[in-house]
């Protein structure tokens, strides 16, 4: 069986601690930041787990990163 290729745009987008736990970075980070207040800006930096409903599909796109 040949091996699998990584997903880069995953690869990207989530990362996987050493407990095995999918995190992701929350949407709309990167622009039209300056009318948010400094409460909702700070929020953005932390990594939330990702939902359990696309871990096993996420998992597919990043086999080597476990």
């Amino acid at each position: 069986m040949p091996k699998l290729k990584t997903h880069k745009g995953a690869k990207s987008r989530f990362s996987i601690t050493g407990s095995g736990k999918l995190l992701r970075t929350k949407c709309g980070k990167s622009h039209l930041r300056r009318k948010k207040a400094a409460r909702t800006k700070r929020l953005y930096g932390e990594l939330i787990p990702a939902s359990t409903a696309d871990k096993k599909r996420i998992r597919k796109l990043i086999p080597y990163n476990l």
